[in-house]
C-alpha cells in the first residue's frame, strides 16, 4: 500500500496568511508542524518513509523539501516527490502519482493507494491509522473507498455522500456502498441531511487498487486513461493536455464501485478561518488569540497578530488575521467570502494575492523591508552550506551588509569573504553570488538601486537547484 498526497493547491481561503506562493499545507496554524509535515507524521504509523508519494508542482517543490527535512534528513529512506508540470484538478494528479507507481516504484495493478489532501487536521492519529487498514481490506475486494466524515452542523461548503447498503469485509469491518454524491447543498437541503442522519460529508480521501481505478477511468474518462497507458515520462511531457478535471466529477459520482467508509473522529480541513476557529482552543470567553493580543469585552473571536500588537475591545463574534502587509477583519460565518477578496486582487494584479514580504527559496528567505521608485531593501537568510544563483542583473545595482554570520561572495572573477559590520558593492550587469560557507544561519541587508527593481531582472548563469528565473 502507498501513500499518495496532494499537495499543489494553493488555499485561498486562508489569505492573507495563506497566499499563491505559500499556500495553507506550509502553514504552522498552531498546532505543531505545518499541515503537510502532520500529515506526513500521521501517516508514518501506517507507512515506511519509501511508501509516501507527495505530489505537488515546480513552484512548492522546494518548500516541500524544506517542510519534509525536519521527519526525514539523514533517514535511510524518504518519501517520492512527484512533479505535476501544471495544474490539472485532481483526477489528472491521481493518474500521475498511479503511472509512477507501476514504472518507477515497481508496483503492479493490485497494489492499494490511498490518496489524501495534504492539509487536513485529523485526531487522534493512531485511530486514523485503523480506518486507512480497514479502507485497504475494502479496497482489496475491488471497491474505490471514500472517508466520510459524520455532519455535525448543517455545512454548505462540502459535498455530501449518502450511504446505501451496509456490508462488511471479510474480517468483519463494516462499510456502506455510496448511494448518491450531492456537491455544496443549500443550507435547506444540509439540515436535512443532517437530520435523516445517513449522509456524510465527502473528506476528499479515497482508497483504491490502480487497477480498479484504471477501469474506472476506461469507463468514464477514456481521455485520462488513454494517456496513462502511455508511460510516466510521456504522461509527464504531455501532462498540459489532460482534461482539468476533479476524481469526484471524473469517476467517484459516476462509478458503482464506491463505498464509504464513515470516519468517527476529528476531522477538519481548514477550509476557511471559521473552521480554524473551531479547531483551535478557545478561552473563558470564546476566543482564540495567537500572538500578541489583548482583549477586553471580546468574546468568541479570533484573532491572529504577525509582528505587532492587536487590542480588541467590545468585539463579537469576529475574525481578525494580520501579516506584514494585508489585514483581514470579517464577522464570523462569512469568510467563504476571503475568495472574492482574493479574485479582486488577482484582477487588479495586487502583489498581495500571491506573494508575501517574506518569500521563501530553497537556499534561504528574503523579506522586503522597504520600496520605492528605484529602490528596494531587503533583509536576506542563507541557510548553512546553502548558496544563491551565479547570476547578474542589468538595471540593478546592489550593496550587502553582513548583521550575521560570513558571506562568500563572488563578483566578477574575485572572490572574498566579508564578516558581520561588513559591506560589498555589486555593479549592474556583474556576475555575482553569494553563500553561507558557515554553520549559522547568514543574515545581509541588501540595497538594490536602479531603474528598475523587479524580481524578473535576473540572468541566472549556473543554479545547484535547476531553476530558471527567480
Amino acid at each position: 500500500m502507498k501513500a499518495l498526497v496532494l499537495a499543489g493547491g494553493s488555499g485561498t481561503r486562508l489569505w492573507p496568511l495563506s497566499r499563491k506562493n505559500y499556500p495553507k499545507q506550509f502553514l504552522k496554524l498552531n498546532i505543531g508542524g505545518s499541515l503537510l509535515q502532520e500529515t506526513a507524521k500521521r501517516l508514518l504509523r501506517v507507512f515506511p518513509a519509501d511508501g509516501l508519494i507527495i505530489l505537488t508542482n515546480g513552484e512548492y517543490k522546494f518548500h516541500v523539501m524544506s517542510d519534509l527535512r525536519p521527519l526525514f534528513d539523514g533517514g535511510p529512506v524518504s518519501p517520492s516527490i512527484v512533479l505535476e508540470p501544471v495544474g490539472r484538478n485532481t483526477a489528472p494528479a491521481i493518474a500521475l502519482g498511479m503511472r509512477y507507481c507501476l514504472d518507477k516504484l515497481g508496483c503492479d495493478e493490485d497494489e492499494v493507494l490511498f490518496i489524501l489532501p495534504s492539509d487536513h487536521v485529523i485526531k487522534p492519529p493512531e485511530k486514523f491509522a485503523d480506518y486507512v487498514a480497514c479502507a485497504k481490506n475494502i479496497a482489496e475486494e475491488g471497491h474505490i473507498v471514500t472517508f466520510g466524515v459524520k455532519p455535525v452542523r448543517p455545512e454548505t461548503g462540502y459535498g455530501y455522500i449518502k450511504a446505501g447498503l451496509k456490508k462488511r469485509t471479510g474480517a468483519g469491518e463494516e462499510y456502506f456502498m455510496v448511494e448518491t454524491f450531492t456537491e455544496k447543498p443549500t443550507v435547506e437541503i444540509a439540515s436535512r441531511y443532517l437530520q435523516e442522519g445517513n449522509y456524510y460529508w465527502n473528506s476528499g480521501m479515497f482508497a483504491f487498487s490502480i487497477g480498479t481505478m484504471l477501469r474506472e477511468f476506461e469507463k468514464f474518462a477514456p481521455e485520462i486513461r488513454a494517456r496513462i497507458d502511455a508511460g510516466f515520462d510521456e504522461l509527464v511531457s504531455q501532462f498540459h493536455t489532460m482534461p482539468e478535471i476533479s476524481i469526484d466529477y471524473a469517476v467517484a459520482e459516476r462509478s458503482d464501485r464506491m463505498a464509504v467508509l464513515p470516519l468517527e473522529l476529528y476531522w477538519n480541513d481548514i477550509g476557511s478561518w471559521d473552521s480554524l476557529y473551531d479547531m483551535a482552543e478557545k478561552d473563558d470567553r470564546g476566543n482564540v488569540r495567537i500572538g500578541d493580543v489583548i482583549s477586553i469585552d471580546t468574546n468568541d473571536t479570533l484573532v491572529i497578530s504577525g509582528k505587532r500588537l492587536i487590542s480588541t475591545i467590545g468585539l463579537d463574534a469576529c475574525l481578525i488575521v494580520d501579516t506584514d502587509d494585508a489585514l483581514l477583519v470579517s464577522k464570523k460565518g462569512e469568510t467563504q467570502k476571503v475568495r472574492e477578496i482574493v479574485g479582486r486582487l488577482n484582477s487588479e494584479k495586487r502583489r498581495e494575492a500571491a506573494e508575501h514580504l517574506t518569500t521563501y527559496r530553497p537556499w534561504g528567505s528574503y523579506t522586503i523591508l522597504e520600496e520605492g521608485e528605484r529602490y528596494k531593501i531587503k533583509r536576506i537568510v542563507v541557510n548553512p552550506e546553502e548558496r544563491l544563483s551565479l547570476q547578474k542583473h542589468y538595471h540593478r545595482s546592489e550593496h550587502w551588509v553582513v548583521i550575521r554570520g560570513a558571506a562568500k561572495v563572488t563578483i566578477g572573477e574575485k572572490e572574498i569573504i566579508i564578516h558581520e559590520n561588513e559591506s560589498v558593492y555589486v555593479p549592474k550587469s556583474t556576475l555575482h553570488r553569494l553563500e553561507n560557507p558557515g554553520k549559522v544561519p547568514l543574515e545581509i541587508i541588501e540595497v538594490q538601486n536602479g531603474e528598475y527593481v523587479g524580481e524578473d531582472d535576473i540572468v541566472r548563469v549556473e543554479d545547484i537547484y535547476g531553476r530558471q528565473n527567480s
